[in-house]
């Protein structure tokens, strides 16, 4: 592996691009979790990247929502696991999911469409079939 997280083709982050650093993690783990930084703290650069295009780098930043400091920044926090290589490997894959699923071709605009002629005049015409059979279960006069 050369270092860099492949997205799509032509779409990549370079490590230099990443900024890791490690903290201690929060819950169960006992003596361990408060002598060892094992969670990773994954910084990437969105506003900047080099190899992001600028569609893809503001959709990012969208779906990264809560993730995203104003600076175009996307940190994601990774605790899950209790070593700090399974983290970090935690840590990219969600960065490439999020990348991953910023990349994804814009939806195609739907088009209006409009029932035929003969699809109208033949609910037109069910229509008033249906109501002549509602209106002759109506009460019966003495005539």
């Amino acid at each position: 592996m050369d270092g860099s997280l492949h997205i799509r083709p032509g779409i990549f982050v370079e490590e230099d691009e990443l900024e890791e650093q490690f903290i201690r993690a929060s819950g169960p783990g006992g003596q361990n979790v408060n002598k060892v930084a094992t969670a990773v703290q994954l910084r990437f650069d969105a506003a900047n990247a080099r190899h992001l295009p600028e569609r893809v780098r503001a959709q990012a930043l969208k779906l990264a929502g809560s993730r995203a400091t104003k600076e175009g920044h996307i940190l994601i926090e990774a605790g899950r696991y209790r070593t700090q290589e399974q983290n970090r490997a935690d840590a990219r894959a969600r960065l490439t999911e999020l990348l991953h699923k910023a990349s994804e071709p814009p939806p195609k605009p739907r088009k209006k469409t409009r029932p035929s002629r003969g699809a109208v005049e033949r609910r037109l015409k069910e229509k008033a079939g249906r109501s002549g059979i509602k209106k002759m279960r109506g009460k019966v006069s003495a005539d």
